[in-house]
């Protein structure tokens, strides 16, 4: 598996675990979809992502 399609793996897996702690836990649970869209936006501008590191240490491919 590459790098980007861990990313988005990643970026969609934290976006579902967001809305489901939203619904079922408490609304405040929204903050981290809205975190994890604003770095998603934030890294297509500037090319850096934090999880990107994280993922090649974890052995993925470039």
């Amino acid at each position: 598996m590459k790098v980007e399609n861990g990313i988005r793996i990643l970026a969609g897996t934290m976006l579902l675990v967001s809305l489901a702690l939203t619904h079922f836990v408490s609304p405040w649970f929204i903050l981290l979809s809205i975190f994890v869209g604003l770095n998603l936006i934030q890294s297509g501008f500037t090319g850096f992502c934090p999880p990107r590191k994280l993922l090649l240490k974890m052995g993925l491919k470039e």
